[in-house]
């Protein structure tokens, strides 16, 4: 009867092992499916890059770069309305370091630089994440 018990414990902590097993696979393939793209390529994040979504597809959890001169500009992650109006609504998460890294939310994320003149100069961007 010993013998039936710690064949009962061997298969429990097999099945631990392979349900932990299991666990460290699914979450490496989720992070291994979000890509990085750096927001308008080489230039980086200029007056000129608000068609650079254009024919990229983006998935939830992919990152975006956002590089710049420092000061020259910076990003603000919008809301629809903050976006078409070129308007920074009240407690909108401002980025300003010249590098900044933005995990793209499932819908359509919006961004604008809010250095006075930039946005209406077509410094902003809609990005639409499956």
């Amino acid at each position: 009867m010993a013998q039936g018990r710690g064949s009962a414990r061997a298969g429990g902590n097999g099945a631990a092992v392979l349900a932990l097993v299991l666990l460290c696979v699914l979450l490496h393939g989720e992070f291994a499916e979000s890509a990085v793209y750096t927001v308008g390529d080489r230039g980086g994040w200029t007056l000129n890059s608000g068609g650079w979504p254009r024919g990229k597809r983006f998935r939830a959890g992919d990152v975006l770069q956002f590089k710049y001169g420092r000061g020259a500009h910076n990003v603000v992650a919008v809301n629809a309305a903050g976006y078409k109006s070129c308007s920074a609504p009240r407690g909108a998460k401002v980025y300003s370091s010249g590098n900044d890294s933005v995990k793209l939310s499932r819908g359509t994320n919006y961004f604008i630089c809010s250095i006075p003149g930039h946005c209406g100069a077509g410094m902003k961007m809609a990005v639409t994440a499956a």
